[in-house]
């Protein structure tokens, strides 16, 4: 069992810069990949970035690639999402979610395949 807090959500101006942090606890023992989605009111959950096991292997959504990175430390159980430049369109509820797998360097695409959830942190861009 896995339990996710996550935090760092706030309100900001346009080309303003957060950093979301994701801690777990529980099993430590298991290989995780970790992502991050967001979810805006009346849309979908969408995948934002996601990072394997080994950190290996990292996925960034178009919509946030080139300004946004997602790095984990896994000495603090820790997994950052970095996103610069913010736009309006960036506002939404960011969830970080966890899977166990069986290799270091593969994460699903489907955010059904995640088991563990924080319970969310919104970001808000406005000006």
């Amino acid at each position: 069992q896995v339990r996710l807090v996550d935090s760092g959500g706030d309100s900001v101006q346009p080309g303003g810069f957060l950093r979301l942090s994701c801690v777990s606890s529980g099993d430590t023992y298991g290989r995780y990949c970790f992502g991050w989605f967001r979810q805006a009111p009346g849309k979908e959950r969408k995948r934002i970035a996601v990072i394997s096991s080994g950190g290996g292997y990292e996925y960034l959504d178009s919509a946030v690639e080139g300004r946004s990175a997602i790095s984990r430390d896994n000495a603090k159980n820790t997994v950052y999402l970095s996103l610069n430049n913010l736009k309006f369109e960036d506002t939404a509820m960011y969830y970080c979610a966890a899977v166990r797998v069986t290799g270091d360097n593969w994460c699903p695409s489907d955010h059904r395949a995640f088991d563990y959830w924080g319970q969310g942190t919104q970001v808000t861009v406005s000006s």
